[in-house]
């Protein structure tokens, strides 16, 4: 037998036993425990390799293969969990776009910032850049991907403008500075790795980011900026 066909055996046997004692069980005959007179001793000869009417499998092989399937089992279940667009059924290009970059940046291999402009409740013209791996920890965003509310930008995040009474925040965060002086536009830089991201539609994003433009039937615009970090963890 290979070692992929080993493989698959010591799997298939992992799924059909809950213990490694009821694989052994599985193995001993009638006709075994009568000659034997003793349960204990046929196990050990099963698992011996001297009884048994199947493959051999250590124990230290179930064990490992059956703590594998669990690491996974749960590491999938969290991850169903953790991930608020799962199971979704997305219409708006938008939402899409999030869903698709969601577990990227709550794991940090990405870090996304979003530029919407829109009408706030009040019928105000608001725009912003937000902070999208900041925000999935700080908030359930399960209130977005199911439709109930619609994202939009805070005075409390990276930035945030209102057109109609003129006021004008910026807020560095866990994962970007601001940099809001800077004579050519505003400029938010990556802490992890220091990379600058340049916002401005005429100019290049900067290194390792990209601009996508998003089109949606949920906002008056909205761009999608993502930024790979190369610094090494």
């Amino acid at each position: 037998m290979d070692q992929e066909e080993g493989s698959t055996t010591v799997d298939n046997i992992v799924t059909q036993f809950n213990t490694y004692e009821d694989f052994l069980d599985s193995q001993i005959t009638t006709l075994d425990l009568y000659y034997l007179g003793d349960e204990g001793l046929a196990r050990q000869l099963v698992e011996l390799g001297y009884r048994g009417t199947g493959e051999v499998v250590k124990r230290e092989d179930f064990e490992a293969r059956k703590a594998a399937i669990e690491i996974a089992r749960l590491a999938e279940r969290t991850q169903k969990k953790t991930l608020t667009s799962a199971g979704k059924d997305l219409h708006d290009n938008f939402l899409k776009a999030l869903a698709v970059r969601e577990e990227d940046n709550r794991s940090g291999r990405v870090s996304s910032v979003i530029f919407i402009r829109d009408r706030n409740s009040h019928g105000q013209e608001v725009s912003g850049y937000i902070d999208y791996a900041h925000r999935l920890k700080i908030e359930d965003f399960e209130v977005y991907f199911s439709g109930k509310k619609r994202l939009l930008p805070r005075p409390t995040d990276m930035s945030f403008y209102n057109w109609d009474s003129h006021v004008a925040v910026w807020n560095s965060t866990p994962n970007y500075q601001v940099i809001a002086d800077n004579p050519k536009g505003l400029l938010f830089k990556y802490k992890r790795d220091r990379k600058i991201l340049n916002v401005d539609p005429k100019a290049q994003p900067g290194d390792n980011s990209t601009r996508t433009p998003i089109q949606t039937e949920l906002y008056i615009q909205a761009v999608i900026f993502d930024h790979v970090s190369r610094r090494k963890t």
